[in-house]
């Protein structure tokens, strides 16, 4: 048992890719509870598709854990049938940011919490950065190659049909936008307190290496993202999507993917795999 559990000392906790559009998982996350008081969640994106459930999830969690940080994942931004359907791209995004700020939980449009408790001092850095098609597949120099390459095997992310970047012409361009907004504040920051990323993706290629599918990274996030953690005093960088959850080590930054999944994915596990990651463990 961890020294921080034994002490009562609230802990930094994450987690991702809850999909609690599967009623095994809706179960899981009713039963999410804090380890200590006084803990924060970091949840890093994909909670469900539609606005409804989205809204309790985060919701349930902003009441339980002394305060919960979120970031979208691409589930969050898919326009599907029976939502509002002007909410598309931006004015989706936007629309959830507004949810989050009236429960109470922080976004990456917000002020960067600084955490105190085990493990800390760190600044919380949650991101919206999406992807521009730049994790090539081997064999592809360009988007245009790896996408023809990716629809003729059938390994098609849903987002090319249910993802809309309104009013950005393509993905990439609102990613490209995300990145360099998100450069120039990162660039504002004014003290050397470590950094804890948060983001849907992770900031570096590698950690798609073990796809099943590698004509899938495409989808998995951006190069220009893959010297964050070495420009910047970097903790730990926290992320999901990929639904593989571990632990990774790159220029001695500490990458984890703390995603849940599927139940198809997530039951054959072990069963005593803890869902909430410690994202500084003491040892």
């Amino acid at each position: 048992m961890a020294e921080a559990e034994l002490s009562g000392v609230s802990r930094l906790l994450a987690v991702s890719d809850l999909h609690i559009g599967y009623q095994e998982n809706r179960a899981i996350v009713e039963e999410l509870k804090p380890v200590t008081p006084g803990d924060w969640l970091l949840v890093a994106g994909d909670v469900g598709e539609r606005l409804e459930g989205i809204e309790w999830a985060l919701g349930l969690l902003a009441s339980r854990f002394e305060r919960v940080v979120w970031v979208p994942g691409n589930h969050e931004l898919w326009t599907v049938p029976g939502e509002p359907p002007e909410l598309r791209g931006v004015a989706r995004y936007e629309h959830l940011v507004e949810m989050c700020r009236e429960l109470g939980v922080v976004t990456p449009e917000d002020e960067y919490p600084l955490w105190e408790g085990a493990g800390g001092p760190v600044r919380i850095v949650p991101l919206f950065l999406l992807y521009d098609y730049t994790f090539l597949p081997p064999g592809h120099h360009t988007k245009e190659s790896a996408l023809t390459y990716a629809h003729s095997t059938g390994v098609v992310c849903t987002d090319e049909y249910v993802l809309h970047p309104d009013p950005y012409p393509s993905r990439d361009a609102w990613c490209r936008a995300r990145v360099a907004w998100t450069r120039r504040r990162l660039a504002e920051l004014d003290d050397d307190v470590p950094l804890v990323f948060v983001n849907h993706y992770p900031l570096v290629r590698e950690p798609t290496d073990v796809l099943r599918y590698p004509q899938f990274a495409q989808w998995c996030g951006t190069t220009a993202t893959r010297d964050w953690h070495r420009r910047h005093r970097t903790a730990a960088m926290i992320y999901g999507h990929l639904h593989i959850p571990r632990v990774t080590w790159h220029d001695g930054v500490r990458f984890e993917e703390v995603s849940l999944g599927y139940p198809r994915e997530w039951k054959p596990r072990p069963g005593n795999r803890r869902l909430l990651r410690d994202v500084l463990p003491s040892s």
